[in-house]
């Protein structure tokens, strides 16, 4: 496998907000190549917690795969709610179109999981670019609609004692799905419609990849509701659905290949019928 070079903490965007900082990994012999697609690889953690360098396995095999690849930080709820992750993954990417990193700018896709994977969605809806989203969470408003009669309580795992990818693969907990949602919106209940992904896609939204496990943490319903939006649209999709309860990375082995594939063939040159890379 090919060792990425990796640059650590740059700064994006024009603000002084310490989270806005990114890190760039790339193949080392392809510096120069402007050619290659580009990749906006955004962490996950409920909006409320997280950190790219967590990113660096992922990051990794999509180096290999040929992608110079753009991980941000973004700033997190409930101090920084809806829209502030949003608009933080969209200037990431315009900071690297605008960098002098040497990729081919019109071939920039976003991939994510988690609340990583309902970010690279709405920027999906915002800039009609590819995105890979696994696990991640669209319909807020409808969520929190179906789980009324559960109280929202914050999880009982120590997250930063664990890997990020042996978080939530129990299976489904109301309790901490509607207490990560209410984060996101500083538990206005008001902001969940506008915070709502699935309603807001329309024709010219990216082609999309979704996965999620059968029995996990996201309710499966949750990505075939985007799916059948997607649908509506006219957007192409796929849906992988994953045996078991593992949530976003923790079934990374299972969803890369395909992933991979839907990226190769939305990323593809015009002139290439092989490797967009």
């Amino acid at each position: 496998m090919t060792t990425p070079l990796i640059t650590l903490d740059v700064p994006y965007g024009t603000g002084s907000d310490p989270m806005h900082l990114l890190d760039i990994y790339e193949d080392p012999d392809r510096t120069d190549d402007a050619t290659r697609a580009a990749i906006i690889l955004v962490h996950g953690g409920g909006w409320f917690r997280g950190d790219k360098a967590k990113e660096k396995t992922l990051a990794s095999f999509l180096v290999e795969a040929g992608y110079l690849v753009f991980v941000p930080n973004y700033r997190l709820a409930p101090d920084h709610i809806f829209p502030a992750g949003r608009e933080d993954v969209l200037a990431a990417a315009e900071w690297a179109r605008a960098s002098q990193h040497a990729f081919d700018r019109a071939r920039v896709a976003f991939f994510g999981g988690s609340a990583g994977g309902n970010l690279v969605v709405e920027a999906a809806i915002t800039t009609g670019c590819p995105a890979v989203s696994w696990s991640g969470i669209f319909d807020l408003a409808g969520i929190i609609s179906a789980t009324d009669a559960t109280a929202a309580e914050p999880t009982t795992q120590d997250l930063d004692a664990m890997r990020s990818a042996d978080i939530n693969q129990t299976g489904r907990d109301d309790a901490f799905l509607r207490w990560v949602i209410l984060q996101e919106v500083g538990g206005d209940r008001s902001a969940l419609a506008a915070a709502s992904t699935t309603p807001r896609v329309t024709e010219t939204t990216g082609p999309v990849y979704l996965a999620n496990s059968l029995a996990e943490f996201v309710p499966v319903s949750d990505a075939a509701a985007l799916q059948n939006a997607l649908s509506s649209a006219g957007v192409a999709s796929t849906l992988q659905l994953v045996p078991g309860t593992h949530h976003a990375e923790g079934y990374l082995q299972q969803a890369l290949h395909g992933s991979l594939a839907f990226l190769a063939d939305a990323l593809r040159r015009p002139d290439s019928k092989g490797s967009p890379s």
